[in-house]
């Protein structure tokens, strides 16, 4: 049975959003990536499982090295959906900012 994960749980870890910084410029394998944490290896490589059963990573075979790398379709998928949230809270933000500016305190 395969369980189906969620990309919004996958990174709302800590470390599964490391993982993913590590590999948005290259790919590196399970060992290179377990490397750069303070934790057992094991640990990553669950990490690296979820990230790629949600899609966020893809794995690909070099040899006896398996490697690990964005999958920058879902990625977008995922920016897309996030945007509107992002523009709505800028604009809040350059809201309150501009009240803040014309703000004028009683002199008491």
């Amino acid at each position: 049975m395969k369980i189906r994960r969620d990309v919004f749980q996958a990174i709302a870890d800590p470390t599964r959003r490391a993982i993913l910084l590590l590999v948005a410029t290259q790919s590196l394998t399970a060992g290179a990536i377990a490397a750069n944490f303070n934790t057992a290896r094991p640990t990553v490589s669950k990490h690296l499982q979820i990230l790629t059963e949600c899609e966020l990573l893809q794995q690909e075979q070099n040899g006896r090295e398996i490697y690990y790398h964005i999958n920058g379709k879902k990625m977008k998928e995922v920016a897309e959906f996030i945007e509107p949230f992002r523009n709505m809270w800028d604009d809040r933000f350059n809201k309150l900012e501009s009240i803040m500016k014309n703000y004028q305190p009683k002199n008491q």
